[in-house]
């Protein structure tokens, strides 16, 4: 069995799981999440933990068994703490405004950039040239920083874009003559 799978998903005060066939409901306080589960993994929900396991031996049911169940833990933590995406744009002029369910940028282009952020994710800008996404569903949160980065990825030379808080860009040297 999967090694990631044997250890069972702690479910604290205020988390419900609800089984069925072919799914998995987990209600929070912040919010509720869904996961369809693959057939040949089975949840077993009680005594305040969650436990996953592959109904055949095999390579495949073991590795879905090990997926599945970290894909619970992130729901768990996802409807108790949530999760954030911390972003910072480089650049001279380079800014960020969230308005209602929009996130206006300007990255250098002719234009500026009107992002509609998607249901179930916050963005917020506490300054000018930081953006943070906040959500339930980590998958969701990733996406929606992998796309606003997209729109101006750091450059190799002078460092210039969006990236992400902490993110190491690595410059290239100029060309020499």
């Amino acid at each position: 069995m999967s090694r990631v799978a044997k250890r069972p998903v702690e479910l604290p005060k205020g988390v419900e799981v609800t089984t069925s066939d072919s799914a998995v409901k987990v209600k929070g306080p912040k919010g509720e999440l869904q996961l369809t589960i693959h057939p040949q993994v089975e949840v077993h929900v009680g005594d305040g933990k969650a436990q996953i396991s592959a109904r055949s031996a095999g390579r495949v049911p073991n590795a879905v068994a090990g997926t599945t169940r970290a894909l619970l833990a992130n729901m768990v933590t996802g409807v108790t703490k949530g999760f954030e995406r911390k972003l910072e744009l480089v650049g001279v002029g380079y800014r960020a405004q969230a308005q209602g369910r929009k996130l206006n940028l300007t990255l250098g282009f002719s234009h500026p950039v009107a992002y509609p952020v998607p249901d179930g994710i916050t963005v917020e800008t506490p300054s000018q040239t930081e953006i943070v996404v906040k959500g339930i569903d980590r998958q969701k949160v990733g996406q929606v920083a992998a796309e606003i980065r997209g729109y101006r990825a750091p450059e190799p030379y002078k460092g210039k874009g969006v990236r992400y808080s902490g993110e190491k860009v690595v410059l290239k040297e100029a060309k020499k003559k």
